[in-house]
């Protein structure tokens, strides 16, 4: 392992600071916010972007060493940590109204941000890594994204069948509500098409919608068991920062990009034109390497830290934090966006 492969560590600094956001409280409550959405996107103007690859001889380093897999795993104690100090908080202190609002969008990131690690381990086969990536999900109340992600959207990505793909003109909040609803649907039809393959019962515990379902009604009902009414509601509510967060990056990722359908009906095979990529460097470390989301969608199982850079991949303007930013202001994303579109069409 190389020195500079420690550069991975920085993506700690978001848990970090979703602990900061809950202990230092007052402004400090918003440390995940102003990190993720104000330090990153200015920090990027100035770092270099990187199209480099690894050879050969360092993929091969970096796939047998166990740093980056560790890096991943350690994600889950602190996502859990985070959430038990957050719940102990907010039902023994007294607050301000920005206080708590920064705390639980603070949270909300750190949990969003989880997702990630959670969809990097959910390509695994691994009952480890498939495990550690559905407890990451739990607090987020979105478990069905590891079966909707893994056979709906690497399925249907860049098509009208695919929740998970933004139109162009769709403004981010109509693709929140189409994307999380559809992809909800999506979950329970892709589980209930695989049972009856089997031959077994679709209502029975065989259908992981219905575990998932019964798992996170019960974290529910835990979390108002030992701390009541108002820190369920909080608990919900971080739940929907971290789902949105996601939904956000699923935005960004495909924006306007379209398979063309072939004469016998089906789509072209997905390539490097059917994701939105960007090299710089801050965002590519803090999501695991995300933002190299063509070479993923390319070939699912590749371990992020081997990740490759394509020339005829469409380069984001902006990092994946300062694009984030920009969609939430649909005429300057619509302005900037569609101009890109017609680019690279």
């Amino acid at each position: 392992m190389k020195f500079s492969d420690l550069k991975y560590l920085v993506a700690y600094i978001i848990p970090i600071t979703g602990f900061m956001a809950v202990f230092l409280n007052g402004y400090w409550s918003w440390s995940t916010v102003i990190f993720a959405f104000c330090i990153i996107p200015i920090t990027e103007f100035f770092v270099f972007r990187s199209t480099e690859n690894l050879s050969e001889s360092e993929e091969i380093d970096r796939l047998s060493n166990s740093f980056f897999d560790l890096l991943l795993y350690v994600n889950l104690p602190l996502i859990y940590g985070l959430i038990a100090c957050y719940f102990i908080t907010i039902s023994n202190g007294q607050f301000e109204i920005y206080e708590l609002i920064g705390m639980t969008l603070s949270v909300g990131i750190v949990l969003g941000a989880g997702i990630n690690v959670a969809h990097e381990l959910g390509h695994k086969k691994g009952k480890l890594e498939q495990l550690i990536a559905k407890l990451i999900l739990l607090p987020n109340l979105y478990m069905h994204f590891i079966i909707e992600h893994n056979r709906g959207h690497h399925v249907h990505i860049a098509t009208p069948e695919d929740p998970a793909t933004s139109r162009k003109g769709e403004m981010i909040y109509t693709f929140w509500l189409r994307s999380s609803i559809f992809s909800y649907i999506s979950a329970w039809k892709l589980e209930a098409k695989r049972l009856k393959k089997e031959n077994k019962s679709i209502v029975s515990l065989s259908n992981e919608m219905i575990v998932f379902q019964l798992i996170q009604i019960s974290y529910l009902a835990l979390i108002l068991a030992f701390f009541g009414m108002t820190v369920m509601l909080f608990s919900i509510a971080i739940a929907i920062v971290g789902f949105l967060l996601l939904e956000t990056i699923n935005y960004i990722e495909h924006y306007g990009l379209v398979r063309s359908k072939l004469p016998n009906g089906r789509y072209e095979r997905v390539d490097m034109r059917h994701s939105w990529n960007s090299n710089h460097e801050i965002g590519r470390i803090v999501l695991y390497e995300l933002t190299r989301h063509s070479d993923h969608h390319f070939k699912a199982n590749r371990k992020y830290q081997v990740l490759r850079h394509h020339d005829e991949s469409p380069q984001l303007p902006l990092g994946y934090p300062g694009s984030m930013l920009m969609s939430f202001l649909p005429p300057l994303w619509f302005y900037v966006m569609n101009r890109k579109l017609k680019e690279i069409n």
